[in-house]
């Protein structure tokens, strides 16, 4: 079962998000403090972060070049999300895809299973390359 971590200040956003998918078969988990965010991930270990741009006292694009900048997680995938179209900022920070607020579930789990990959497989950067 993939893992998606939810990172959003808007607590029915999380809620919404939280039911949708697991009513799509994903196992959800979020972020409960805002100073510890790679900390959770790096301990959750989500196929996928779904991250809002705007957060209380912390810089999302910040998180997202840490996160890039991590070894064991630079290889997790990404989604930023906003109601401003940001969508260059994050996308040139490193995220892997970006939503516009207010999107559609059908929106939101099309952009989760084109970058989990149908097979559910996310190409995480602790695996070690495979020999050639």
């Amino acid at each position: 079962m993939q893992k998606i971590l939810i990172i959003d200040d808007d607590r029915t956003m999380v809620y919404l998000l939280r039911t949708l998918l697991e009513m799509e078969g994903f196992e959800v988990a979020e972020v409960q403090d805002w100073k510890s965010i790679v900390e959770t991930i790096r301990v959750e270990r989500p196929d996928v972060v779904l991250m809002d741009y705007f957060l209380p006292d912390i810089d999302s694009l910040e998180v997202l070049s840490q996160l890039r900048a991590a070894p064991d997680l630079a290889g997790i995938r990404i989604v930023n999300s906003s109601g401003m179209d940001v969508s260059d900022q994050c996308i040139d920070a490193g995220a892997d895809a970006f939503l516009l607020k207010p999107y559609t579930p059908e929106q939101l789990i099309k952009v989760l299973r084109d970058i989990i990959g149908e097979d559910g497989a996310t190409e995480m950067a602790s695996s070690p390359p495979e020999e050639k």
